[in-house]
């Protein structure tokens, strides 16, 4: 039975979107799977972990017919698609056939051929009515936000996010909409990205909070287009739902606390100055080469008219790397971890940046010059 026919751009685009969040070994098979389904020429797909669940739809060059449903590998089918040649491509379910399946029971199964005017693939499948439901919450909150300005607040807290902490909170991204902003932070204890952006119209008066983990965080930012399409957020007690073009991405809630962030930004460092951004990020990663594998630290000396970024290993090795600053203040030497300070500098776009520094065991401040609407802090390493 014919199923789909259509351009083969029109089958990856969806299975690379629904994709991403979709793991080779699964505590069950059919999550491994992408579950399609046909209702006249609308064809969704949806992909999840039971964490998250994201679903698309396609409808470009598809033939009508009867409603099916299956799923199917999800990588081995985009793994396929993208090495198909560029040309129209027929999916077909073959006629049902007993099984025995992966416990010994029997099961009747389809096989889905992907067929070109050259070549023909079978891939097995697996019944539609087995894959688990997402359980679907009732929305209480919505907000509306242009793309890029979304894709922008992720952008610049992203890379603070905790990775496995047993503080399970730090390991997602704080967004906050209240006061006519939308603000979103993420830190993992040893710093702390700030970044919020106004909301203009209707939105402006919206009030809510969610703390979204991280794996989300990843795939809104590969997903989202850089783009003016609007970006509808719904929150939920449990979940929240990210609705853009074409997709739409469910996802469960961090319960916990999320720490107190406002307390954690220095408000009183006066030892400040400007710095070109990308004079400073090369110095960086020059001494990034022979500072220690263990803990990746350098230390900064300022002095008045001059920052100097120096590093040594066990090996006795030592780097120094000089920028002219614009500095007259008393001298300052403090440590801090190379990488997270290379991952805020190249994350910014400014031709300057603001270093706030208090002393050598306080943190650092890093912003835009002229504008509060990005803070890092970042705390100090002794070396």
């Amino acid at each position: 039975m014919q199923v789909i026919k259509g351009p083969r751009e029109a089958l990856l685009k969806p299975l690379t979107i629904v994709g991403g969040i979709i793991e080779n070994h699964q505590t069950m098979n059919i999550l491994s799977n992408v579950l399609i389904k046909k209702n006249g020429t609308d064809v969704s797909f949806t992909g999840t972990d039971l964490e998250i669940l994201i679903r698309t739809h396609n409808s470009n060059g598809v033939d009508g017919g009867d409603p099916v449903a299956f799923t199917v590998s999800a990588r081995k089918a985009l793994d396929l698609f993208k090495v198909l040649p560029d040309t129209e491509v027929t999916l077909s379910l073959g006629a049902p056939k007993k099984s025995i399946g992966a416990e010994g029971c029997n099961q009747i199964s389809r096989k889905l051929e992907v067929k070109t005017t050259s070549s023909r693939f079978a891939l097995q499948t697996l019944p539609a009515e087995d894959y688990p439901d997402f359980p679907q919450a009732e929305f209480e909150s919505k907000v509306v936000i242009p793309a890029t300005q979304f894709k922008y607040l992720l952008s610049m807290v992203h890379y603070a996010m905790a990775v496995q902490d047993i503080r399970f909170y730090l390991n997602a991204m704080r967004l906050i909409v209240k006061n006519g902003t939308m603000s979103a932070v993420a830190t993992d204890g040893r710093r702390l990205a700030y970044c919020e952006i106004k909301l203009d119209g209707a939105d402006s008066s919206a009030e809510m909070s969610a703390t979204i983990p991280r794996k989300t965080v990843s795939e809104l930012k590969r997903l989202v287009p850089d783009t003016d399409t609007p970006v509808t957020i719904e929150i939920a007690p449990n979940q929240a739902r990210f609705t853009f073009e074409d997709v739409e991405v469910i996802t469960k809630l961090v319960e916990g606390k999320y720490p107190d962030f406002e307390r954690v930004i220095p408000t009183n460092n006066d030892k400040q100055f400007l710095v070109n951004r990308e004079e400073l990020l090369g110095a960086l990663h020059r001494t990034a080469v022979l500072a220690s594998d263990k803990f990746k630290g350098v230390r900064l000396l300022l002095t008045p008219g001059l920052l100097s970024i120096q590093t040594s290993n066990s090996e006795q090795e030592e780097g120094n790397d000089d920028i002219a600053v614009d500095y007259q203040g008393e001298p300052l030497d403090i440590g801090f971890n190379v990488n997270f300070m290379s991952d805020v500098l190249s994350n910014l776009k400014n031709d300057k940046v603001k270093i706030s520094l208090s002393g050598p065991q306080s943190p650092a401040l890093i912003t835009m010059p002229d504008s509060d609407s990005f803070k890092y802090v970042l705390m100090p390493m002794r070396l």
